[in-house]
């Protein structure tokens, strides 16, 4: 259940005729009252006989009580409560009864005799608006400082009581939501989504990896947005809005918004925060403007691969780094995130972009974050995107597979951190993440996944049964559950390729999954796969014939050489 205050207002009659009426889009169904102040007020829904203004003139009576200079500019105050959607139809007698508990814990109508005048109208199954009048019957202002907060706790309770959907709770960090004009206008326009939430997550891609300002508003620039700089007369720049190039207000003039009223972190203060050109533009592997044409020549699959142990590095220190140091990694996965989503195919683009739409909410808290100890991953998402767009097919497309693969993971410790925190709303934020990726994924890794599966199965019985042994013998508790699922013959043509290599394939394989648990995972197989191609640094896709046949040949070669009873066998590295 929602509870949603909303700005205070001036205009008791109008806030009662949009009640009343059908609504921007005729989704107002019977409108009619389920509670007020005192159980009696007129209703105009359904008796054909009062009219709004009687009802206003009911609610606005208080105001009387006070001289004309006295009188606060807005005395309307106006809060939603919806219900979720998988919550049942409540009566009208339960949505009158969580007006009043909603009135009484905001301080509205405490129920001490002189409280507000207030009215709850109802005008579809799932929610009601409970406008009242900021005087009280004595005169005197209604206490309902964070009426807001107040309202979210009431909702909590009775949440549980009347056993409805459980909303996790809040804890201020939370970006602003949209308000319902601006979901009404993106509606008319045609928007997938708002204004508002377009801009936030094209300013967060804009972040990404950025080594500071001049990077960032480039970025901003290349994407199409209107920028507005603050300056302070000593041209220290203090601030910046942005606004779309086809949002207008009324006057035909651009809408803009600052960066803070986007999302807490994407003020400019805090943006700069994150900055730290010398770790980011100036480390080994780093892309600079000089080099970033032989980058994208090299790129993106390499960008991808620095990516997946950057990830991989950045889930240890949430395992067992500081609280700061793991919620800067928390927030650099974001970054990650929005530019693997910038550059990936189109196969995989939209999942990944719903789940780093998802993460954003995830990567802030009350917990500071020491952006000093992400920047090994911010270079990383820095990487991504000057690496340009990804193929969907090829070692691009096998290395997406494998960093997705691996931020699976690093999401799934975020959400363990987040819960241990009490981060409720992250952590659920950050599971959604989750659900989005694993479908990215499954996009991803279908066809790499599938020409390792083939050149598996083409391996020779005496091979199988040698990896087959290397198995048992590396995870024992894991092999019968491994040999069981498809990706199995992944897993065996990827041993094969680690011993090519000089690789002890057990030793290897021992390692890989003694990294990390595996009981998350939907094929242990696939996570295996990727962890030993990344560790031993093996090609991600090998859909090529000349070098599957390549490495079937030798590996065979191998097999036989190191066959029990022949001359000179034996175990591991040769």
């Amino acid at each position: 259940m929602i509870p949603r205050v909303h700005q205070q207002g001036s205009n008791t009659l109008g806030l009662l005729h949009y009640l009343y009426g059908k609504g921007t889009h005729e989704e107002h169904i019977d409108p009619h009252l389920v509670a007020s102040f005192d159980n009696m007020a007129p209703d105009p829904g359904r008796d054909p006989s009062v009219t709004k203004k009687d009802l206003q003139h009911l609610l606005d009576q208080p105001l009387s009580l006070l001289g004309p200079g006295q009188r606060p500019d807005k005395h309307v105050w106006h809060c939603s409560v919806r219900a979720a959607p998988d919550d049942p139809i409540l009566s009208d007698e339960q949505w009158g009864e969580i007006a009043r508990r909603m009135v009484a814990a905001t301080g509205i109508d405490p129920g001490d005799g002189a409280g507000c005048r207030w009215a709850a109208v109802r005008h579809a199954d799932d929610h009601i608006h409970i406008i009242a009048t900021l005087v009280r019957e004595d005169g005197r202002r209604p206490d309902h400082h964070r009426s807001g907060k107040r309202a979210q706790a009431e909702a909590r309770l009775i949440e549980k009581e009347l056993g409805l959907h459980r909303v996790a709770p809040g804890d201020g960090t939370a970006a602003k939501r949209a308000t319902s004009a601006e979901r009404h206008k993106a509606e008319r326009e045609g928007r997938d989504r708002t204004a508002r939430e377009e801009l936030r997550e094209t300013v967060r891609r804009a972040v990404a990896g950025a080594t500071g300002e001049e990077e960032f508003f480039d970025r901003l620039a290349a994407a199409g947005l209107l920028i507005r700089k603050r300056v302070a007369p000593s041209g220290d720049l203090l601030g910046y809005k942005v606004a779309l190039t086809d949002d207008r207000n009324k006057d035909g003039e651009p809408v803009f918004y600052a960066g803070s009223t986007l999302a807490p972190d994407l003020s400019l203060p805090r943006i700069r925060g994150r900055f730290d050109a010398t770790a980011v533009a100036s480390a080994p592997g780093s892309v600079g403007r000089q080099d970033r044409g032989a980058a994208q020549r090299s790129a993106p699959s390499a960008a991808r691969r620095t990516a997946t142990h950057a990830a991989w590095a950045a889930l240890l220190v949430i395992d067992h780094g500081d609280d700061g140091d793991a919620a800067a990694q928390i927030a650099a996965t974001g970054e990650v995130l929005d530019a693997l989503a910038k550059t990936s195919a189109l196969h995989t683009r939209q999942q990944l972009r719903e789940a780093a739409w998802a993460f954003e909410r995830a990567t802030r808290s009350h917990t500071r974050a020491e952006f000093r100890h992400s920047q090994q991953l911010r270079r990383a998402a820095r990487d991504l995107v000057h690496s340009g767009p990804a193929l969907g097919r090829g070692e691009d497309g096998a290395t997406t597979a494998m960093l997705i693969d691996t931020l699976f993971f690093l999401v799934t410790a975020a959400i363990h951190w987040h819960a241990q925190h009490h981060h409720a709303q992250q952590a659920a934020a950050a599971r959604q993440a989750v659900e989005h990726l694993r479908a990215a994924y499954q996009a991803a890794a279908a066809q790499p996944l599938g020409a390792l599966c083939q050149r598996g199965r083409r391996l020779g019985r005496p091979l199988l049964q040698r990896q087959t042994a290397v198995l048992r013998e590396a995870v024992p508790e894991l092999a019968e559950q491994i040999l069981t699922e498809p990706g199995w013959y992944a897993l065996a043509a990827t041993l094969t390729d680690a011993e090519a290599a000089g690789h002890d394939p057990t030793a290897l394989l021992a390692d890989a999954a003694g990294r990390r648990e595996l009981d998350t995972a939907d094929s242990v197989s696939d996570v295996l796969v990727w962890r030993l191609r990344r560790t031993a640094g093996l090609p991600a896709d090998t859909s090529h014939a000349a070098t599957d046949a390549h490495t079937a040949r030798h590996s065979a070669n191998r097999a036989r050489q190191q066959a029990p009873g022949r001359p000179g066998a034996r175990r591991g590295r040769s």
